[in-house]
Protein backbone atom coordinates (compact mmCIF):
# COMPACT_ATOMS: atom_id res chain seq x y z
CA UNK A 1 0.00 0.00 0.00
CA UNK A 2 1.41 3.94 -0.77
CA UNK A 3 2.27 5.21 2.26
CA UNK A 4 2.86 8.91 0.50
CA UNK A 5 1.53 10.16 -2.24
CA UNK A 6 4.67 9.88 -4.05
CA UNK A 7 4.33 6.14 -3.53
CA UNK A 8 0.76 6.38 -4.90
CA UNK A 9 2.25 8.19 -8.04
CA UNK A 10 4.76 5.74 -8.33
CA UNK A 11 2.04 2.81 -8.30
CA UNK A 12 0.40 4.92 -10.93
CA UNK A 13 2.62 5.03 -12.82
CA UNK A 14 4.17 1.28 -12.93
CA UNK A 15 0.72 0.65 -13.48
CA UNK A 16 0.80 2.51 -16.91
CA UNK A 17 4.15 0.56 -17.88
CA UNK A 18 3.01 -2.92 -17.36
CA UNK A 19 -0.83 -2.35 -18.48
CA UNK A 20 -3.66 -4.53 -16.92
CA UNK A 21 -6.40 -7.15 -18.64
CA UNK A 22 -9.91 -5.47 -17.92
CA UNK A 23 -11.13 -9.03 -17.76
CA UNK A 24 -14.31 -7.86 -19.95
CA UNK A 25 -16.46 -10.73 -21.50
CA UNK A 26 -18.19 -10.95 -24.13
CA UNK A 27 -21.01 -9.14 -22.99
CA UNK A 28 -18.80 -5.64 -23.77
CA UNK A 29 -18.50 -6.62 -27.44
CA UNK A 30 -18.82 -3.57 -29.33
CA UNK A 31 -22.21 -3.86 -31.67
CA UNK A 32 -20.59 -1.99 -34.83
CA UNK A 33 -16.27 -2.23 -34.79
CA UNK A 34 -16.08 -1.20 -38.31
CA UNK A 35 -17.94 2.25 -36.95
CA UNK A 36 -16.41 2.51 -34.06
CA UNK A 37 -15.39 5.63 -32.46
CA UNK A 38 -12.19 6.27 -30.75
CA UNK A 39 -12.18 8.79 -27.37
CA UNK A 40 -9.67 9.36 -23.80
CA UNK A 41 -10.18 10.29 -20.76
CA UNK A 42 -7.83 11.50 -17.83
CA UNK A 43 -7.90 10.14 -14.68
CA UNK A 44 -6.26 12.55 -12.52
CA UNK A 45 -4.57 11.68 -9.45
CA UNK A 46 -2.94 13.79 -6.68
CA UNK A 47 -3.39 16.29 -3.54
CA UNK A 48 -6.30 18.21 -5.42
CA UNK A 49 -7.11 20.16 -2.84
CA UNK A 50 -6.51 20.57 1.12
CA UNK A 51 -9.78 18.36 2.43
CA UNK A 52 -8.66 14.74 3.50
CA UNK A 53 -10.80 12.21 3.37
CA UNK A 54 -13.82 11.12 5.85
CA UNK A 55 -11.94 7.66 6.81
CA UNK A 56 -8.59 9.16 7.37
CA UNK A 57 -8.80 9.82 11.23
CA UNK A 58 -9.28 5.67 11.55
CA UNK A 59 -5.85 5.20 10.97
CA UNK A 60 -7.16 2.20 8.42
CA UNK A 61 -7.33 3.91 4.83
CA UNK A 62 -5.03 1.99 2.45
CA UNK A 63 -3.90 5.03 0.56
CA UNK A 64 -2.73 8.48 1.89
CA UNK A 65 -5.60 10.87 3.47
CA UNK A 66 -5.03 13.38 1.07
CA UNK A 67 -4.99 11.78 -2.28
CA UNK A 68 -7.92 12.50 -4.34
CA UNK A 69 -9.30 12.02 -8.29
CA UNK A 70 -10.70 14.53 -10.41
CA UNK A 71 -14.16 13.98 -11.62
CA UNK A 72 -17.29 15.55 -12.95
CA UNK A 73 -21.34 15.69 -13.61
CA UNK A 74 -22.36 15.32 -16.85
CA UNK A 75 -25.58 17.13 -17.92
CA UNK A 76 -28.75 15.74 -17.60
CA UNK A 77 -29.97 17.26 -20.65
CA UNK A 78 -26.91 14.96 -22.77
CA UNK A 79 -28.28 12.33 -25.43
CA UNK A 80 -25.66 9.91 -23.84
CA UNK A 81 -24.78 9.09 -20.25
CA UNK A 82 -26.47 12.04 -19.23
CA UNK A 83 -26.27 13.35 -15.29
CA UNK A 84 -23.51 10.38 -14.38
CA UNK A 85 -20.17 11.10 -12.65
CA UNK A 86 -17.67 10.90 -15.06
CA UNK A 87 -13.86 11.67 -15.87
CA UNK A 88 -13.13 14.63 -18.01
CA UNK A 89 -12.99 13.73 -21.49
CA UNK A 90 -14.41 12.80 -24.94
CA UNK A 91 -13.90 12.08 -28.39
CA UNK A 92 -10.08 12.07 -30.51
CA UNK A 93 -10.20 14.89 -32.83
CA UNK A 94 -8.04 15.32 -36.10
CA UNK A 95 -5.93 17.83 -34.60
CA UNK A 96 -5.32 15.36 -31.53
CA UNK A 97 -1.83 13.75 -30.96
CA UNK A 98 -3.41 10.89 -29.70
CA UNK A 99 -5.63 9.74 -26.71
CA UNK A 100 -2.63 11.45 -24.04
CA UNK A 101 -3.47 15.19 -26.00
CA UNK A 102 -7.24 14.35 -26.56
CA UNK A 103 -7.82 14.11 -22.95
CA UNK A 104 -6.00 16.80 -22.05
CA UNK A 105 -7.62 19.01 -24.46
CA UNK A 106 -10.96 17.58 -23.15
CA UNK A 107 -10.28 18.08 -19.30
CA UNK A 108 -9.26 21.92 -20.20
CA UNK A 109 -12.47 22.67 -22.06
CA UNK A 110 -14.22 21.01 -19.33
CA UNK A 111 -13.06 21.94 -16.55
CA UNK A 112 -11.00 24.70 -16.97
CA UNK A 113 -7.49 23.03 -15.18
CA UNK A 114 -4.01 24.48 -16.61
CA UNK A 115 -2.49 21.44 -18.05
CA UNK A 116 1.01 22.85 -17.65
CA UNK A 117 0.40 21.80 -14.06
CA UNK A 118 -0.11 17.87 -14.99
CA UNK A 119 1.95 15.41 -15.26
CA UNK A 120 0.86 12.33 -17.75
CA UNK A 121 1.64 9.15 -16.64
CA UNK A 122 0.89 7.05 -19.68
CA UNK A 123 -2.02 5.11 -21.16
CA UNK A 124 -3.93 2.03 -20.23
CA UNK A 125 -5.71 -0.43 -22.62
CA UNK A 126 -8.77 1.06 -24.07
CA UNK A 127 -11.89 0.18 -22.53
CA UNK A 128 -15.01 -1.17 -24.97
CA UNK A 129 -18.36 1.08 -24.15
CA UNK A 130 -20.40 -0.82 -26.71
CA UNK A 131 -24.06 1.56 -25.67
CA UNK A 132 -22.41 4.07 -27.84
CA UNK A 133 -19.92 2.41 -29.74
CA UNK A 134 -16.43 3.51 -28.20
CA UNK A 135 -13.12 2.50 -27.90
CA UNK A 136 -11.69 4.44 -24.63
CA UNK A 137 -8.47 4.87 -23.65
CA UNK A 138 -7.95 6.04 -19.96
CA UNK A 139 -4.94 8.16 -19.21
CA UNK A 140 -3.54 8.52 -15.70
CA UNK A 141 -2.38 11.67 -15.04
CA UNK A 142 -0.31 13.53 -11.58
CA UNK A 143 -1.70 17.16 -10.49
CA UNK A 144 1.73 18.64 -9.94
CA UNK A 145 0.25 21.97 -9.80
CA UNK A 146 -2.48 23.23 -8.04
CA UNK A 147 -4.96 25.11 -10.88
CA UNK A 148 -8.54 26.25 -10.00
CA UNK A 149 -11.49 23.78 -11.61
CA UNK A 150 -14.81 24.65 -12.37
CA UNK A 151 -18.00 23.75 -15.18
CA UNK A 152 -17.01 25.40 -17.64
CA UNK A 153 -20.39 24.44 -19.93
CA UNK A 154 -23.18 23.94 -17.88
CA UNK A 155 -24.79 22.24 -20.90
CA UNK A 156 -22.14 19.47 -21.15
CA UNK A 157 -20.95 19.71 -17.19
CA UNK A 158 -22.82 20.79 -13.90
CA UNK A 159 -20.42 20.37 -11.42
CA UNK A 160 -16.37 19.48 -11.28
CA UNK A 161 -15.25 17.88 -7.71
CA UNK A 162 -12.51 15.74 -6.20
CA UNK A 163 -13.03 12.78 -4.25
CA UNK A 164 -10.67 11.54 -1.73
CA UNK A 165 -9.49 7.95 -2.97
CA UNK A 166 -9.47 6.46 0.81
CA UNK A 167 -13.11 7.04 0.86
CA UNK A 168 -13.98 5.56 -2.79
CA UNK A 169 -12.17 2.55 -0.99
CA UNK A 170 -14.01 2.26 2.14
CA UNK A 171 -15.97 -1.02 1.74
CA UNK A 172 -18.47 1.01 3.45
CA UNK A 173 -18.84 3.34 -0.12
CA UNK A 174 -18.59 0.10 -1.68
CA UNK A 175 -21.55 -1.74 -3.68
CA UNK A 176 -22.93 -2.85 -7.19
CA UNK A 177 -25.10 -1.61 -9.74
CA UNK A 178 -27.94 -4.06 -11.72
CA UNK A 179 -29.39 -2.38 -14.73
CA UNK A 180 -30.81 -4.11 -17.76
CA UNK A 181 -29.50 -3.24 -21.51
CA UNK A 182 -31.20 -4.80 -24.37
CA UNK A 183 -32.57 -7.59 -22.17
CA UNK A 184 -29.93 -8.56 -20.70
CA UNK A 185 -29.21 -7.62 -16.85
CA UNK A 186 -25.65 -6.44 -16.01
CA UNK A 187 -24.02 -5.86 -12.48
CA UNK A 188 -20.76 -3.50 -11.83
CA UNK A 189 -19.35 -2.01 -9.46
CA UNK A 190 -20.51 1.22 -7.61
CA UNK A 191 -19.16 3.59 -5.46
CA UNK A 192 -21.47 5.90 -2.89
CA UNK A 193 -19.35 8.55 -1.38
CA UNK A 194 -21.00 11.71 0.32
CA UNK A 195 -24.65 11.47 -1.79
CA UNK A 196 -22.68 10.72 -4.86
CA UNK A 197 -23.49 7.66 -6.72
CA UNK A 198 -20.40 6.97 -9.11
CA UNK A 199 -20.96 4.13 -11.26
CA UNK A 200 -21.24 2.65 -14.93
CA UNK A 201 -17.68 3.08 -16.69
CA UNK A 202 -16.16 5.18 -14.60
CA UNK A 203 -16.80 2.72 -11.36
CA UNK A 204 -15.29 0.41 -14.04
CA UNK A 205 -12.52 1.59 -14.77
CA UNK A 206 -11.41 2.96 -10.68
CA UNK A 207 -12.64 -0.57 -9.49
CA UNK A 208 -10.20 -2.18 -11.48
CA UNK A 209 -7.73 0.21 -11.22
CA UNK A 210 -7.70 -0.14 -7.48
CA UNK A 211 -7.41 -4.16 -7.81
CA UNK A 212 -4.74 -4.14 -9.75
CA UNK A 213 -2.73 -1.14 -7.48
CA UNK A 214 -3.46 -3.31 -4.53
CA UNK A 215 -5.20 -1.04 -3.41
CA UNK A 216 -8.86 -2.26 -2.58
CA UNK A 217 -10.13 -3.62 0.60
CA UNK A 218 -12.74 -6.51 0.35
CA UNK A 219 -16.21 -5.40 -0.13
CA UNK A 220 -19.82 -6.67 0.03
CA UNK A 221 -20.57 -7.08 -3.87
CA UNK A 222 -23.93 -8.47 -2.58
CA UNK A 223 -24.78 -4.52 -1.64
CA UNK A 224 -27.14 -3.24 -4.26
CA UNK A 225 -28.14 0.70 -5.23
CA UNK A 226 -29.71 1.37 -8.34
CA UNK A 227 -28.87 4.30 -10.44
CA UNK A 228 -31.54 6.94 -11.47
CA UNK A 229 -32.07 5.71 -15.13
Amino acid sequence: MPATTADARADLAALCARGLDWGFGRGRDLPDPAQVRHAAVLVLFGVLDAVPARVAGSGTAPVPHDLDVLLLRRAATLGSHPGQIAFPGGRLEAADDGPVAAALREAVEETGLDAAGLEPLGTLPDVPLPVSNHLVTPVPAWWTRPSQVAAMDHAETVDVFRLPVADLLDPANRASTVHAVAGAEYRSPAFTVDGRLVWGFTAIVLSRMFEELGWAEPWDAGRVVWPDL
